[in-house]
């Protein structure tokens, strides 16, 4: 009987181009071929995800030292702060977001973007290890406010009504924290007494049900972005706003 496989994780910031290549790799395998995303500099012969902000952010990846090198890692998060920001000339999600609210809460602010995990990973312990490292970059950095587009598969916006009238109705941020869709489309789609939770929630991906319940928020409106095959909305999380639960869970990996 073949044993089963047992991981043996690290997690660190990309070191040299063999740990950059192989997370480029891994968003390709999960962006464009198993989504269907796509974009201007997306290298369909090499086989990498990319874009003109990789240079400037932080790439947070997830390592299986089982896997030969060059196909080692398992999971990546992408993180820039400001001094990142201005040097690319914006935030990513600026193209999709007016970020005024947080550019001018005069905050220390962190923005996340292209979280993923290979398909063998998802399910166990490895988002897990990917959060406790995001929280001690955020602890080690004293970041006040973390945010990032979070997509839904797909531009069909029927298809997402329940999902994106729960979020608008139930976890939309607050006046300070509201950021807003540029090339608006409505999320309060279905009256909130009318909403079928069970089925709001199922369609709603982990990752933002994640991010709500580390009492995270949602931006005013979602962007649909057609070019990668998502529907996007903003999550923001001030750290000084979770509640006493909220914070030990997300502090647990930041005393690892």
């Amino acid at each position: 009987m073949t044993k089963p496989h047992m991981p043996v994780f690290q997690t660190r910031l990309a070191r040299d181009d063999a740990d950059l290549m192989a997370a480029l790799r891994l968003r390709y395998d999960v962006f464009v071929r198993e989504l269907g995303g796509d974009g201007p500099l997306v290298d369909h012969d090499a086989q990498l995800e990319r874009d003109r902000f990789d240079p400037f952010y932080d790439h947070l990846v997830l390592v299986d030292e089982t896997r030969p090198q060059g196909d080692h890692v398992v999971g990546v998060y992408r993180l820039m702060q400001a001094g990142g920001a201005a040097r690319a000339g914006q935030f990513y999600c600026e193209d999709e977001y007016d970020l005024t609210p947080l550019r001018t809460a005069n905050r220390r602010l962190l923005e996340l973007g292209r979280s993923c995990l290979h398909r063998d990973y998802r399910g166990g312990t490895a988002m897990f290890e990917l959060w406790s490292a995001l929280a001690r970059y955020v602890a080690a950095h004293d970041i006040d406010i973390l945010f990032g587009v979070a997509s839904f598969h797909g531009t069909d916006i029927a298809a997402l009504a329940q999902a994106l009238s729960l979020l608008h109705h139930r976890h939309l941020a607050p006046a300070a924290l509201r950021v807003r869709a540029r090339a608006f489309q409505p999320m309060d789609l279905i009256p909130a007494d009318a909403i079928d939770r069970p089925q709001a929630l199922r369609d709603t991906p982990a990752l933002i049900k994640a991010y709500l319940r580390l009492g995270g928020c949602v931006g005013e409106g979602a962007f649909v972005d057609h070019a990668f095959n998502t529907t996007d909305v903003c999550l923001v999380m001030d750290t000084a706003q979770m509640n006493a639960r909220q914070t030990a869970l997300y502090a647990k990996g930041a005393r690892g």
